[in-house]
């Protein structure tokens, strides 16, 4: 049964999720040296997103069991899988594919 704590730990997951989208993005840009390829604006923003995303699974783990934390956290690779397909507009193969139907099967299997 999904309860607001398991909405929570998956609203962190998709905004870690977005930060590691906006940290690639930030990777593939040419930068004017060794410094500000680490402290430019995207970079800094990823990882404060990244830390929201930490104190929001902190709140989630007050209601989600401990040995469901990374089964939930497995979410992370479907939603990068399609922010990367809308965003950077990269490839879905087959493989990808099957990837995700056993992720989300396990989630499934899991959760039950």
């Amino acid at each position: 049964m999904l309860n607001i704590y398991i909405g929570i730990f998956l609203i962190s997951v998709f905004i870690a999720s977005c930060a590691q989208i906006i940290l690639k993005t930030s990777a593939d840009m040419e930068h004017e040296n060794y410094i500000k390829e680490y402290l430019n604006p995207r970079v800094i923003v990823a990882y404060l997103i990244l830390l929201a995303s930490t104190l929001l699974t902190i709140i989630a783990y007050r209601g989600v069991e401990l040995k469901m934390g990374p089964v939930w956290e497995s979410t992370g690779y479907v939603f990068v899988l399609f922010l990367s397909y809308f965003l950077l507009h990269e490839k879905i193969g087959v493989n990808k594919i099957f990837g995700v139907i056993l992720i989300i099967a396990g989630i499934i299997i899991s959760s039950v």
